[in-house]
């Protein structure tokens, strides 16, 4: 297993491709606003389209929000605006903290992560050889590889009451 802090420049790059090609199990960060745009940011690093389609196994693209406070949570009331925007139904309950001496008034304590795991199938690899924006890669993984995104995620933890949806749709990207 080899471990690179951060993939910032074509040598490091080039290095991580090569040794996940040869075997190694190969972890890096990468600066990107989803899993889909690693691919696309791994390109203009100057590495071949083909190697980066077949090395890449997964992508986990992540954001911390804040958690609401367990001592202080309460159902809160959403805009039908805001449910139109997002596409969400009238049944879904959402949850905010109201402030207590436990979160010092703020209605937070913690924090919880959102997640969006991207592993490409043919259609995905494809994609990349062919040099797909983000964007386009994104649209497959969602639909062929049923990929959950990031706002996905936070929509769902804000439904199960971990975070608001204020936190969630901030975190995530707008395009989902």
């Amino acid at each position: 297993m080899i471990m690179i802090g951060e993939m910032r420049d074509q040598e490091t790059s080039t290095m991580a491709i090569e040794a996940a090609l040869t075997g190694h199990l190969v972890f890096s960060t990468l600066h990107t606003n989803d899993a889909a745009g690693a691919f696309p940011r791994l390109l203009e690093m100057g590495l071949e389209p083909f190697l980066v389609s077949t090395a890449i196994k997964g992508v986990l693209a992540q954001r911390l929000v804040r958690r609401i406070c367990k001592n202080c949570k309460e159902p809160v009331e959403i805009s039908q605006e805001l449910r139109d925007e997002l596409h969400l139904s009238p049944d879904m309950q959402f949850y905010h903290g109201k402030g207590c001496e436990k979160c010092d008034g703020s209605g937070f304590k913690g924090r919880c992560g959102i997640y969006e795991f991207l592993v490409p199938n043919e259609p995905v690899r494809n994609l990349v050889i062919k040099r797909a924006s983000g964007d386009e890669i994104k649209r497959e993984a969602i639909k062929s590889c049923e990929m959950i995104t990031l706002r996905m995620d936070g929509i769902n933890k804000a439904l199960q009451g971990h975070t608001t949806l204020e936190q969630a749709v901030g975190a995530s990207t707008a395009d989902d």
